[in-house]
């Protein structure tokens, strides 16, 4: 919808501002563009009266004169939609648009327009005025709240109903009024018919009536005419009389009867009006009372409201003072408030700027991370490949693998190969580009050390003696002639004279770092110009609209320099940066962000647009404005579209400015350049130098190149900076942000009071737009700067330091003082430079002026060259681009030196020119040297067109020959030592194969252990093991010779592969290729020299037509191919056999140690191959020797030729040139020695034909002797050149000579070394196999003579032998079983059988626990008895008595009858750990847990998984003698025991009631506290006992409380009253810190007799009451004892109101049921009884205990 609104407002209607849907709803937030769209559709009028502007005031006229328009089209608008849209609410103004868009487009079709609204226009005027403000409105409303309660008032002073308005009422009247004259003349009418009706109808009647009489009367005349009886006829006469008389009476009453009821009509009618009348004369006088009390009324309203309006002016005046007062507190409020929002904005300004700066920090610290990790993984990829090849080379690494190793990781490219490159696609991948780099880095560098002869080519120590010179002097200076003449002339750059002492810089620093305020100081204190980019830009944009023009021939003079700016740095190839608005420029720029290819895309659509805008622009009178207009044009134009000034526009505005600046000022730039990209723009643009361009060239001179002149400059000087001084106002981000807002802040608190209220807040608007743009801006400034800045710093500092930086986190005075200090200083330093400057020159010129004094005798013959530069003027051909600073150092090369080589380019063309070419003295220096002068003789146009190509073509062959052959010699590095550790690993896997040989000694084990036992010791069997033993033996030893011989046959197949053979091969190939690529550089080269002399000699070049000299290569493959077919010439391979071998004698020996004889044909096919590599090094040096003398004869025949014709027949230059010849040739002698196929020197020993002689004209003697002269300086400077190229090349084929051999040998010797391994793997392993099986002999013969068979399995696996002892051939003999463990007696201890068999026995008696106190003795007597109880108690217990036992039963009697056997084998199962309180309502906690339907049952498996307090873990120590029992675990078994003992066995499987089986755990030595802890159990919490009662004083008797093994009884007697005080103790501390909410757990009925058992216990020693009555008795006193605490009905009641009772209290302190009791001592005075008469009586210790 945004897209079809934009298109409609853009293209359609063509509204004043670009809408985008980004600018949406800020476009139409003050109302303009919605009056300009009505305006255009004819439906606003007014809109003149619109304004642009953002204040509040004129977005309020505007939506005010908006509001009828848009209610008459029908769109919804109201104040909420004004105000949504004049904040600028997302989606409100789109909303709008599109509701007015629909609008319109209906009207449109409707054809309606302005002319049918003009009853639009007072509504409209009336809601201009109601919606001017706010206020008014406010005001409307209150004055109508005021008017609704002063007629509420009004109502209740008259107390009558308020009558209608008077309008209302008379029309009512008029209405009634109307209805009944209506109605009264529709009963008049209605009368009226009716009467007439009546009259109708009565005289119709009577004329009836008359004609009836007389027809009567004449009939009955004619009747009684006719008769005669007369009575009759009277008698109907008088009848008939009689009915006419009635009916007329009967019409009369009738008539009478209709009048009666008219006249009441009209009498009610009267009647009715009359009431009307009364009631509307009664109605106006209560209207005229009403009228009069509302006078009276409105007479008292009238006083009132004049006493009102007195008082309301009253509180006018002191509500305007209020509100004056309001308005100053309010804005005093605001202001505060405003600080206070200034104070968090700058906050958060801070707070948004640490996070970008967080953010930034930690991009570097991902920077830095990633470039870590990278370096991490390829320190790792390092070390990988480092281990790998220490596997395979044996960790013998390779210098050279290792060197190209560390060059991969120093320059960051990856170890391993990435893809390969034997197949390229056509489409390079990314791992492609990075191997094919990878590649070229290793290629650079081994060809780096083979030209320098370094590293892996570095010279053996024979060969550093005879080191030839490292560069040929002369053809470097061939080169450089013919490149120089080659290329185009260069205009040299004009540098004035006499320096200008004008200082320039610019000040530079991040914003608000206080450089306008420094600049402004500095410009009061010294006369210079301060140019601002934000200043030239808006007087840029002014000029073009002020129309500046300029007369003629000072704007074309200036036009054309600014267009030769863009167009040169367009040539470039600068990125180019593009920002908002100049200040945007200087603290943040895109340039240096975006990639070079959008850049190029970027330059080129900028272009284009330039241009375009250029052919829109360009007319008349564009072209007489000024260069300042025409820029303040483009960028309006640029500015206008939304678009940001180019770099290129920003530097043309700057390079214009200075040039309007005087010479003789200087100048400063206020934060100009901002980007690396500017800062290159004004550059060139000042000085004409690109520094770029120039470093490029730089690099280009120092290329590797075959030949170099050293007399030509090495090094390109840089230009000049544009700047003298760079200043750098250095400030924290933090305290830019506090300048702002101190700025800011200053600001806001001196505002300006305005009277007008429009123009206060427009003013405000304003500043707070350009603060917010201010606050908006700053952070990008920032971060701008902070992105551009390092590269600015490296720019100003590089070549030439002259960034200043300062520190600006001063004061304002301090920062100005500093900056004028450097300022000064920098003006010294300007000053002092121009001055050495200007002595510099003086000192030229004088120098000048000697050397032309001391010249000038002799005259100098006219200098050839001046036409020959002319004619390479004027070359046609153009070269590749090449910069300034190279055409100044190529104008002044061609022409040579003079005495000595070094001295710099930049002398005088003159001073170079003086020299003559032909000297009278032959010159005593030799060609090459430094004092030689090189014959620079002119050349035709054509031969440096044709021999540059041909040099650069020469040049690149040679080293891409290089590179491609140390290429494969790097690679068949990797492939030998890949090799040789495969034949390694494959040897030992061989070695490692299977040998069966465990088969074999497997069987024998098993016939050996299948041996019957009783044939072990019979010496015949032991003699035929013995033989079987031999057998395997022997068997064996055969197996180990045979992988002898077949690990010896797969080392002589590995040897006689034809591997080593061809790697010899290919490399020798390799090294012959090197010896072919410095051969044909050598004849490339003689060829360019020979063309290059010949024509200085103006002679035809010769067209030389035999083939170059040919290296032989060797020949891999056998096939028989032609030589017609070959390009390159092959010598057959030739390997010798051992056979052959065998009958050469030795020359050379490279196997050390003992002689291999299947190695020998190695080294004789090692010494072959050295053979024909210093064949071929022959073959090539005399080749190059041939060539060099063939050219030293063509030249004397050609001079015999030339010579010939002459008059003179003086030989004289031609015997020196001779002399000079046999001279110059170096140490191995030049005439050519006959060979078999001397190919090239036979073909350059004739001479040659083609080559026209030169013809010497007859002239003067002088100019002969001139010319025969420089001819021999030619000869000689050609011969010397050749000469140089031939040492040269002979040293490099006899150091590849040298290399190849030493890399064959190494080849061999690695070959042969691993062979050497082999060897000796084979032989150890044969040693250890034949070991392993002498081993396993001897553990047979063992087993043999000892007669015992072998267990474990005899494992023999290649050379190893050892016996298995995981593994055993037959299974051990079971191990003897160990008893089970056995209680014994201890102490009179029970043991758990014995409590078992009490248990059954007591269960088959009393299933339910209770049993009679005579049964129990009775019972317990007979068990003791020798016959019955042998079995069932330990011996402690058979010599009880029966008084014994029947005191053993008193103890445990609940009553007088019964006795709990439960308790008594509870009793007697101690020692047991006897719990506390918290162990027992744990261990009821844990069954609770288990018990998940809260039966109070649980099964075994619960028992067990819940545990009791104790477990059976103890220490017990296992007997190291197997037969002996393990130690009896007497607690483990005493916790099945328990189960079982109050376990219900009834039911399947046993259920076990915890809870009851708790409270016999419960039991304790005092009884009280044995209750206590049973009513804790009971309930499930601990119960407190309280603190009135009496602690009852516990008997001293014995218990079992410790939780150690058995032990005698005084020890437990004292551990027992130990154990009575510590309880004491406890319970005291107890009752101390008993908390305030203790107790206060319900209890209820069936928990308290659960706990006190009724019948269980004696209350009373004469009670002698039945079972069923006790329990009775119990449970009416607990029923009563509840009543009695408030439980009617036996609910649950508190424990602590329980305990308060006297019952409970007597009951708890009489209750015995809890306590345990101590049968030991009696079974103790037992045994004390037996041993001495002096103890006591039972009876009497039964008295004591009673």
């Amino acid at each position: 919808m945004s897209e079809i609104l934009c298109q409609w407002l853009n293209q359609e209607l063509k509204v004043s501002q670009t809408v985008s849907p980004k600018s949406f709803a800020k476009a139409f937030s003050s109302g303009y563009l919605i009056g300009e769209v009505l305006h255009k559709f004819a439906l606003q009028d007014d809109f003149a009266d619109f304004s642009e502007s953002r204040i509040s005031s004129a977005k309020l006229n505007n939506f005010s004169r908006l509001e009828p328009t848009l209610h008459l089209l029908g769109v919804q608008f109201d104040q909420n939609v004004a105000h949504n849209i004049i904040t600028e609410k997302p989606g409100a103004a789109m909303k709008l648009l599109y509701q007015l868009y629909i609008a319109l487009q209906r009207k449109k079709k409707g054809v309606q327009t302005g002319v049918e609204m003009p009853t639009v226009q007072p509504l409209m005027s009336t809601k201009v005025q109601n919606m001017k403000s706010e206020a008014f409105r406010d005001q409307r409303l209150s004055r109508r709240r005021q008017n609704e309660i002063m007629a509420k008032i009004q109502a209740a002073i008259i107390q009558i109903p308020k009558p209608t308005s008077n309008r209302t009422l008379k029309t009512l009247d008029a209405q009634k009024l109307m209805k009944k004259k209506k109605e009264a003349e529709d009963v008049a009418n209605e009368i009226k018919k009716f009467e007439a009706l009546i009259k109708k109808d009565l005289q119709a009647k009577e004329s009836a009536s008359k004609t009836s009489l007389d027809t009567a009367g004449q009939t009955t005349t004619d009747l009684l005419n006719t008769y005669s009886d007369d009575d009759y006829i009277k008698k109907i006469q008088k009848r008939l009389e009689e009915d006419a008389f009635a009916r007329e009476q009967r019409e009369k009453r009738r008539r009478r009867l209709l009048m009666d009821q008219l006249i009441a009509h009209e009498a009610q009618e009267e009647a009715y009006r009359e009431e009307q009348l009364i009631n509307r004369l009664m109605r106006q006088s209560q209207q005229e009372r009403r009228i009069a009390v509302q006078l009276m009324h409105v007479r008292h309203e009238k006083e009132v409201l004049w006493q009102n309006r007195i008082f309301r002016e009253k509180q006018y005046e002191e509500r305007r003072l209020k509100d004056f007062q309001d308005a100053l507190d309010r804005e005093a409020a605001l202001a505060r408030q405003a600080k206070i929002d200034f104070e968090e904005q700058a906050l958060r300004d801070k707070e948004i700027h640490e996070q970008i700066a967080i953010e930034r920090a930690q991009a570097r610290y991902e920077k830095h991370y990633s470039i870590c990790a990278e370096i991490l993984d390829q320190i790792l990829d390092l070390s990988t490949k480092v281990a790998d090849y220490r596997l395979l080379t044996n960790n013998l690494i390779p210098y050279k693998l290792m060197h190209d190793w560390k060059e991969l990781f120093f320059h960051g490219k990856p170890i391993y190969e990435q893809a390969s490159l034997r197949h390229l696609p056509t489409k390079l991948s990314a791992e492609h580009l990075i191997e094919l780099e990878k590649r070229n880095l290793l290629d650079n560098n081994d060809y780096e050390e083979y030209k320098n002869m370094v590293g892996e080519w570095a010279l053996p120590e024979e060969m550093v003696e005879n080191l030839p010179p490292s560069n040929n002097c002369i053809l470097g200076h061939v080169i450089h002639r013919l490149i120089e003449s080659s290329l185009p002339p260069q205009v040299e750059s004009t540098v004035p004279e006499l320096p200008s002492f004008a200082i320039k810089g610019c000040l530079l620093g991040k914003t608000f770092s206080g450089k306008t305020t420094a600049l402004k100081a500095l410009e009061k204190s010294f006369p210079i110009q301060v140019l601002s980019i934000d200043t030239l830009v808006q007087e840029a944009i002014q000029a073009f609209h002020d129309k500046e023009s300029v007369s003629g021939a000072h704007g074309l003079q200036k036009a054309p320099e600014e267009k030769a700016l863009p167009v040169r740095q367009e040539s470039g190839e600068e990125n180019q940066a593009c920002t908002s608005s100049p200040r945007d420029v200087q603290d943040g720029s895109l340039a240096e962000a975006l990639p070079k290819k959008e850049d190029k895309t970027r330059l080129d659509t900028d272009a284009r647009k330039a241009a375009k805008a250029e052919e829109v622009v360009a007319s008349d009178s564009f072209s007489e404005l000024t260069v300042r207009a025409q820029l303040g044009a483009k960028s309006e134009k640029l500015l206008k579209k939304g678009k940001s000034i180019s770099d290129i526009l920003l530097v043309s505005i700057m390079v214009n400015a200075i040039n309007q600046i005087p010479m003789y000022k200087g100048w400063i730039l206020d934060g100009f350049p901002m980007t690396l990209n500017q800062a290159k723009l004004l550059e060139e643009a000042l000085t004409g130098y690109n520094r770029n361009l120039i470093e490029l060239e730089g690099k280009k001179s120092r290329t590797s190149t075959l030949a170099v002149d050293p007399t030509a400059s090495k090094e390109v000087p840089l230009p000049p900076s544009a700047f003298d001084f760079v200043m750098l106002l250095d400030i924290s981000d933090n305290s830019s942000l506090n300048r702002m807002n101190d700025i800011m802040a200053e600001a806001f608190s001196s505002e300006t009071p305005l009277e007008d209220i429009n123009q206060r807040v427009a003013a405000k608007n304003k500043d707070t737009d350009e603060d917010q743009n201010l606050r908006d801006q700053i952070q990008h400034r920032i971060v701008g700067f902070l992105d551009n800045w390092p590269s600015l710093e490296q720019w100003f500092t590089e070549p030439e330091n002259i960034l200043i930086k300062i520190n600006a986190e001063v004061d304002k005075q301090s920062l100005c003082q500093k900056v004028k200090e450097m300022f000064m200083t920098e003006i010294m330093k300007k000053e002092n430079k121009v001055k050495k400057k200007l002595e510099e020159k003086e000192a030229e010129r004088k120098e000048e002026v000697s050397l032309t004094e001391k010249t000038s005798p002799p005259p100098p013959p006219p200098p050839p060259p001046e036409p020959e530069k002319e004619k390479e003027v004027h070359l046609p051909q153009e070269r590749s681009k090449t910069p300034a600073a190279k055409g100044k150092q190529a104008s002044g090369s061609p022409r040579g030196k003079s005495l000595g080589g070094k001295i710099p380019l930049k002398k005088s063309p003159a001073e170079s020119t003086d020299v003559s070419p032909v000297p009278v003295v032959p010159a005593p220096s030799k060609p090459g040297s430094e004092e030689w002068v090189y014959v620079n003789e002119p050349i035709p146009e054509e031969i440096p067109s044709f021999l540059v190509p041909y040099w650069k073509l020469i040049e690149n062959s040679y080293i891409n020959s290089i590179k491609t052959v140390l290429r494969q010699l790097r690679e068949g590095q990797h492939a030998v030592l890949a090799y040789l550790y495969d034949i390694r690993t494959g040897f030992q896997q061989f070695l490692r194969r299977p040998d069966h040989k465990q088969d074999f000694v497997s069987q024998w084990q098993a016939d050996f252990n299948s041996l019957p036992d009783d044939l072990w010791d019979d010496e015949e069997t032991k003699a035929e093991l013995h033989q079987r033993v031999n057998d395997l033996r022997d068997r064996l030893w055969d197996i180990c010779d045979a992988r002898k011989e077949e690990a010896e046959q797969e080392r002589l197949d590995i040897i006689n592969e034809s591997w080593l053979q061809d790697s010899t091969g290919i490399a020798m190939n390799h090294f012959f290729s090197l010896m072919q690529a410095e051969l044909n550089r050598f004849q490339d080269t003689k060829r360019l020299l020979q063309d290059y002399y010949r024509a200085m000699e103006c002679k035809i070049p010769m067209d030389d037509t035999k083939r170059f000299t040919r290296v032989p290569l060797v020949q891999l493959d056998s096939k028989d191919i032609l030589e017609s077919q070959l390009r390159i010439p092959l010598v057959p391979r030739r390997s010798i056999s051992p056979e052959s071998a065998l009958s050469k004698p030795k020359t050379k020996s490279i196997l050390k140690g003992k002689i291999d004889y299947t190695l020998e044909s190695v080294e004789l096919n090692f010494e072959a191959d050295e053979k024909m590599v210093m064949d071929t090094w022959q073959q090539s040096s005399l080749a190059i020797s041939h060539m060099v003398a063939a050219e030293i004869h063509q030249r004397l025949m050609e001079e015999e030729k030339e010579n010939q014709p002459a008059e003179t027949k003086e030989k004289l230059p031609q015997v020196a040139a001779n002399k000079k010849v046999k001279k110059e040739p170096p140490p191995p002698p030049p005439p050519p020695k006959k060979k078999k196929e001397d190919k090239k020197g036979k073909g350059k020993s004739p001479p040659m034909a083609e080559a026209a002689p030169v013809v010497v004209p007859a002239e003067e003697t002088e100019e002969v002797e001139v010319k025969n002269e420089l001819k021999l300086r030619i000869k000689e400077e050609h011969l010397a050149a050749l000469q140089f190229e031939e040492i040269a090349t002979q040293f490099r084929l006899e150091l590849i000579k040298v290399k190849a051999l030493a890399f064959l040998e190494e080849l061999v010797i690695k070959a042969v070394d691993v062979y050497r391994l082999m060897e000796k793997w084979l032989g150890e392993r044969y040693l250890n196999e034949m070991a392993s099986v002498e081993k396993l002999t001897g553990v047979a013969r063992y087993h043999i003579e000892t007669s015992t068979k072998i267990q474990n399995e005899l494992y023999l696996d290649q050379e190893d032998f050892f016996i298995n002892g995981d593994i055993k051939v037959f299974p051990d003999p079971p191990p003897p079983v160990r008893p089970p463990p056995v209680e014994k007696e201890e102490n009179g201890t029970l043991t758990i059988e014995q409590l078992d068999n009490l248990r059954d026995q007591f269960l088959d008696i009393a299933p339910k626990g209770i049993i009679g106190n005579k049964a129990f003795a009775d019972l317990l007597l007979d068990l003791v008895t020798l016959n019955l109880g042998t079995n069932n108690f330990p011996s402690s217990w058979m010599n009880l008595t029966q008084p014994e036992l029947q005191e053993l039963a008193s103890l445990l009697v609940t009553n007088s009858e019964s006795v709990d056997w439960r308790k008594f084998l509870l009793v007697v199962a101690l020692p047991w750990p006897i719990p506390l309180e918290e162990e027992l309502l744990e261990t009821l906690q844990r069954f609770k847990a288990l018990d998940a339907e809260q039966l109070g049952t649980v099964t075994y498996e619960q028992y067990k998984q819940a545990g009791l307090w104790f477990t059976g873990d103890e220490d017990i120590k296992i007997p190291e003698n197997p037969l002996e029992p393990l130690p009896f675990n007497r607690q483990e078994h005493l916790i099945e025991f328990f189960f079982r003992l109050f376990a219900n066995c009834e039911k399947d499987p046993p259920q076990l009631d915890y809870t009851q089986m708790l409270l016999y755990f419960a039991c304790h030595p005092d009884s009280t506290e044995g209750v206590y802890r049973a009513l804790s159990v009971a309930i499930g919490t601990h119960v407190f006992q309280p603190i009135e009662m009496p602690h009852p004083v516990a008997e001293k008797t014995s218990s079992f409380t410790d939780m150690s093994p058995i032990e005698e009884y005084p020890e437990l007697e004292d551990n027992f009253m130990s154990e009575e005080r510590e309880l004491q103790e406890d319970g005291e501390e107890k009752e101390e810190e008993i908390p305030e909410n203790a107790n206060t757990e319900m209890i209820s009925m069936q928990t308290l007799l659960q706990v006190f058992r009724g019948g269980n216990e004696v209350l009373d020693a004469n009670r002698f009451a039945s079972h069923q009555k006790l329990e009775n008795i119990y449970l009416e006193n607990f029923i009563k004892v509840f009543q009695d605490l408030g439980s009617k009905n036996l609910e649950p009641i508190e424990v602590a109101v329980l305990l308060k009772h006297p019952f409970i209290q007597d009951l708890i302190s009489s209750y015995p049921d809890y306590k345990i009791p101590d049968v030991k001592i009696i079974l103790q005075r037992s045994e004390h009884v037996q041993g001495s008469d002096e103890e006591r009586s039972p009876s009497r210790l039964t008295e004591e205990k009673k």
